[in-house]
């Protein structure tokens, strides 16, 4: 078994994949990026337009991994591994909304990501 296997990963009842599946990328993509990431992206990278990457590269790279960041603390109940693993997942959403600024692809994308751990953890090593 996969050392990123918790205890959710492990159960296959309705109840957790409902929440694994679908409450949990609608609530945390609309708390971290359509509040957080969007909060940011205006407050530090609208005065830039397009061109913040380029010409405020600090405040793009502020409003992509802070919201990465958090996203992975969002996870801190499973272990620091647990939260450090999630991170480079919550990045790549990031930059989905940073690209897309649409936080329902990104809970898309996310319960895609929750759907390959269930299925990774459900493989018989």
């Amino acid at each position: 078994m996969p050392a990123l296997c918790g205890p959710s990963l492990l159960k296959s009842d309705p109840a957790t994949l409902l929440r694994l599946l679908v409450l949990a990328p609608l609530l945390e993509e609309w708390i971290v990026r359509a509040g957080l990431q969007e909060w940011l992206m205006r407050r530090y990278c609208a005065a830039h337009g397009a061109a913040a990457r380029v010409q405020a590269p600090a405040a793009a790279a502020l409003a992509i991994l802070a919201p990465a960041a958090v996203f992975s603390l969002l996870h801190m109940g499973a272990g620091w591994f647990a939260a450090a693993a999630v991170f480079p997942p919550g990045l790549a959403l990031s930059l989905l909304y940073w690209r897309r600024r649409d936080w329902r692809l990104c809970a898309a994308a996310h319960a895609l990501c929750n759907g390959y751990a269930l299925a990774v953890c459900h493989m018989n090593f």
